[in-house]
């Protein structure tokens, strides 16, 4: 059975390190938040002090962290730290799972390759139900090798696997997705005000979209006004789920993306500032459909 490093153990990388421990593999845990590591090894991980102590006799090293300069810090080290690339088995499948900037992804990429260490971008979509469910998505950017030998563990955590391209790909891939996202819960969110505007009974409503031209993600599984469908975050307060400022993250990382490539994202880019008011007045931590009550919000205030 593989023996696994788990490095990351937040709202998603804790789930997902769940169910390698269900599914029999030897996990090895690291994570700068104790209580987050002490709930693992209540289910049977072990744990490390560090994570390069973790991942030095791992089969599969997997991390799950906030932005790219953690990412790059932890891969490649620097003058005062060594990265995992210094110490990890020259067979080891490296997996990062975080949602961060393409050219990092490449960079460290580039020098997990120049040691001779298959390294993978394989940012998650499916938050954090699918992370409990083991039902994610993987988005993943590498070579053919590092993609095949990967399904071992991926397959565990997730339903649906793809191989964007090199690796960076599955960063592109997925920011593209997010953003999309983010434009969908906007347009559903204004979309349902303006018929309880006019009268309408949101669940109505919802129902008549869901099966229309205007049917999409956000209507099926996870509607933004609240009470009208159980089980997400709009019925809780907007509480669990994926927080405002990881689709601010997210946004951004796409704008810059389109800065770079010259492409033209005006919805995109409406969407950020959309987002970016909207955690500024509090909301940073709530769920990114919370963005439903900028729209209440401004019919209340009339």
């Amino acid at each position: 059975m593989a023996t696994v490093a788990f490095i990351g153990l937040g709202n998603m990388g804790g789930p997902m390190a769940a169910n390698l421990i269900k599914a029999g593999m030897t996990v090895t845990v690291f994570d700068l938040v104790p209580a987050a590591v002490e709930a693992l090894t209540k289910q049977g991980a072990l744990s490390a002090k560090t994570a390069c102590g973790a991942a030095a006799s791992a089969d599969y090293v997997i991390t799950m962290l906030p932005a790219g300069k953690h990412v790059h810090s932890l891969y490649i080290g620097d003058d005062n730290n060594k990265g995992l690339l210094d110490v990890v088995a020259k067979d080891a499948i490296l997996i990062d799972c975080s949602t961060i900037d393409a050219g990092t992804a490449q960079t460290v990429g580039a020098h997990a390759a120049a040691k001779g260490i298959e390294f993978m971008d394989a940012p998650v979509s499916g938050g954090t139900a699918g992370a409990a469910a083991g039902t994610l998505t993987f988005i993943c950017g590498g070579s053919d090798n590092a993609y095949d030998k990967a399904q071992t563990v991926l397959t565990v955590m997730g339903a649906n696997i793809f191989h964007a391209g090199a690796a960076g790909a599955g960063q592109i891939a997925k920011i593209c997705n997010n953003m999309l996202l983010s434009v969908l819960m906007v347009g559903t969110s204004e979309s349902l005000q303006l018929g309880i505007d006019n009268g309408l009974d949101p669940k109505v409503l919802s129902d008549i979209m869901k099966v229309s031209s205007g049917g999409n993600w956000t209507l099926e599984k996870y509607n933004p006004c609240p009470d009208v469908m159980d089980n997400v975050p709009a019925s809780n307060d907007y509480q669990g789920g994926f927080m405002v400022d990881l689709m601010v993250k997210d946004l951004g990382l796409s704008q810059q993306a389109s800065v770079a490539s010259n492409s033209s994202t005006p919805m995109g880019a409406l969407a950020r500032s959309l987002y970016v008011n909207h955690a500024r007045q509090g909301n940073g931590r709530r769920d990114f459909s919370s963005i439903f009550e900028q729209f209440a919000k401004a019919d209340e205030d009339k």
